[in-house]
């Protein structure tokens, strides 16, 4: 599919570290503009970087997106100065070194990776509708492949906290089911969206807490790929060989089957009573 630059527009969050910003890189590289919705700033030592965001080619919203009121003014800033997405790239995330909640009050896993991604695919459909590619790809993992049992009532407000294949797992899990059990609905509306493992990277920041278990960091280390080995399989996931297929989970670039799948609807309509009821009502008794 040939696209003219001006409709080349790909809304990345979590743009500004590890996968993220290894994508935002490859894609400004290969002529598109970049939209990154991040918490805090992009590497000031980065020459592409500096260049895009000289030229408006790469454009910046900063939210904490795990605060709904902070998320709510970025989006509503978006839609006040963007015209149309492509690719919507719901990237944000990370492994948390400890149980911590939202401002919400829900686990920060939970609101991070499994209700932002909805919330923010909900109030941007305009957007991405006004597209050319019409695309959604939100970032999973592969860490919940060997689980054995899942509880989505125990997402918001889980018992016990395990690094890694705790709340981290769970969460990317429900995003998966979320993202298949929706699909058909969208794709109804014009628009495709899946999920993808972009697979072990080594994305570990000196001086930064994390959820990886000790005992793994060196192994991460020292065999795992840099983090633009997950941004390009990431970018297959959006514009490789199975980019007209909705609602599938993505390993390695190779459609794998979900697991607990009983619970795909359940979770569907929990992420949707929190948009409907929750999000939307964000500020509206000011």
């Amino acid at each position: 599919m040939t696209i003219e630059q001006s409709q080349r527009t790909a809304l990345i969050t979590g743009a500004n570290n590890g996968i993220g910003l290894a994508l935002t890189r490859r894609m400004l590289g290969e002529g598109w503009e970049i939209i990154a919705l991040i918490r805090s700033a992009f590497p000031e030592d980065d020459p592409l970087i500096r260049e895009a965001l000289s030229s408006r080619r790469l454009r910046i919203y900063k939210a904490d997106l795990s605060d709904f009121t902070q998320l709510k003014r970025a989006l509503q800033d978006i839609h006040s100065h963007e015209s149309q997405i492509d690719l919507l790239f719901n990237n944000a995330g990370g492994s948390f070194p400890e149980l911590s909640f939202s401002k919400q009050g829900r686990e920060l896993h939970y609101e991070l990776q499994t209700v932002v991604p909805y919330i923010i695919t909900m109030e941007l459909k305009p957007l991405i509708l006004n597209g050319t590619l019409r695309t959604v790809i939100n970032t999973s993992s592969n860490a919940f492949m060997m689980k054995r049992k899942f509880d989505p009532a125990a997402l918001e407000h889980p018992a016990k906290f395990q690094k890694l294949t705790g709340p981290y797992a769970d969460t990317k899990l429900a995003l998966s089911l979320w993202t298949s059990e929706v699909a058909p609905a969208l794709a109804a509306e014009g628009i495709i969206i899946r999920s993808a493992d972009p697979g072990g990277n080594n994305t570990i920041r000196g001086g930064k807490k994390s959820g990886i278990p000790f005992w793994l960091r060196p192994v991460i280390r020292m065999f795992f790929p840099e983090p633009t080995h997950g941004a390009g399989l990431l970018y297959q996931a959006a514009l490789g060989e199975h980019s007209r297929k909705p609602g599938v989970f993505l390993i390695k670039n190779q459609v794998t089957p979900l697991k607990f799948t009983e619970h795909s609807s359940t979770i569907l309509k929990n992420v949707q009573t929190i948009y409907q009821q929750e999000f939307r009502t964000v500020g509206s008794s000011s």
